[in-house]
């Protein structure tokens, strides 16, 4: 259930669990237990603890586009492809839990057992650090406005100013951002469900991460329909979550991501989901 202008309940979801042999075959299947399986907790290559023997179990909120997404029956995205490079090293197979977005803020799936690391386009914030660990950033995001063309409008000031409708992904820091802004935003559970707000005339603008509108404008129906407006520098960075004191994971993580930056393996994978690396970076 999808937060209204009258409240803020969304409904419970069973988790969706999918591994790379049967995202390949386009299988996947439904668990309401909080274990992942019959084998149960094991180690990877170093020592590393992981919840579930020969894998390494990602918790994500899908879809989010382009981090992380259904793709002809596989989950694909710039966070999957980098988690699974962790899970090469660890000589692992990456599963991934489809689980509830506000679960990453408190730690909850990582407290319980259910997931090793969450990799959600995640921003690392000093409230978050409070509850889990962080690895090195691995993505600079920003924010932008993404408003229907019938609104006339591409700023926040604008929005205001008419007293139209402002949406956001329900626990993001787009939502926290337009409230900041002095806005009650329509906060939506999934970025699906934003941009379906936006279609159904639920909301005039949203708030949400460039690189998802990027994703977005690719499409012609969005592009004819909707205008992208500013560009919102919020200085983020997204970051992979571990279990507070997973030292090890959280070490195997940075190795990862620091090995992928340095032989141009990040760069490949960066321009496969994002797209043109920037200026700084190409």
């Amino acid at each position: 259930m999808t937060r209204t202008a009258g409240g803020k309940r969304r409904a419970h979801r069973t988790r969706t669990v999918f591994t790379a042999g049967a995202a390949a075959a386009g299988l996947l299947f439904t668990a309401t237990g909080c274990g992942n399986g019959d084998e149960g907790p094991g180690e990877a290559a170093g020592g590393v603890p992981v919840v579930e023997k020969g894998k390494l179990t990602t918790c994500t909120h899908l879809p989010y586009p382009p981090f992380q997404f259904e793709q002809d029956g596989k989950i694909v995205g710039f966070d999957v492809a980098l988690v699974d490079l962790v899970a090469k090293n660890l000589n692992v197979e990456q599963e991934i839990l489809d689980t509830p977005f506000e679960n990453f803020k408190t730690g909850a799936s990582l407290n319980s057992g259910e997931c090793d690391l969450a990799a959600a386009g995640m921003t690392i914030t000093e409230d978050r650090k409070k509850n889990v660990d962080f690895s090195v950033p691995y993505f600079d995001a920003t924010q932008a406005l993404l408003a229907t063309k019938k609104s006339g409008v591409t700023t926040l000031a604008e929005v205001k100013a008419k007293k139209l409708k402002l949406g956001a992904q329900a626990e993001t820091t787009g939502e926290s951002y337009a409230t900041g802004q002095g806005f009650d935003p329509v906060a939506f559970e999934s970025s699906d469900a934003v941009l379906n707000g936006l279609r159904t005339g639920q909301v005039d603008a949203v708030v949400i991460d460039y690189p998802v509108v990027q994703g977005w404008l690719k499409d012609k129906a969005n592009a004819g329909a909707f205008v992208l407006g500013q560009n919102i520098e919020t200085g983020e960075q997204y970051g992979f979550s571990v279990k507070k004191g997973n030292d090890k994971l959280r070490a195997a993580i940075d190795k990862a991501i620091t090995d992928a930056k340095a032989d141009g393996t990040y760069n490949k994978i960066y321009e496969q989901w994002i797209g043109p690396l920037p200026k700084a970076r190409s």
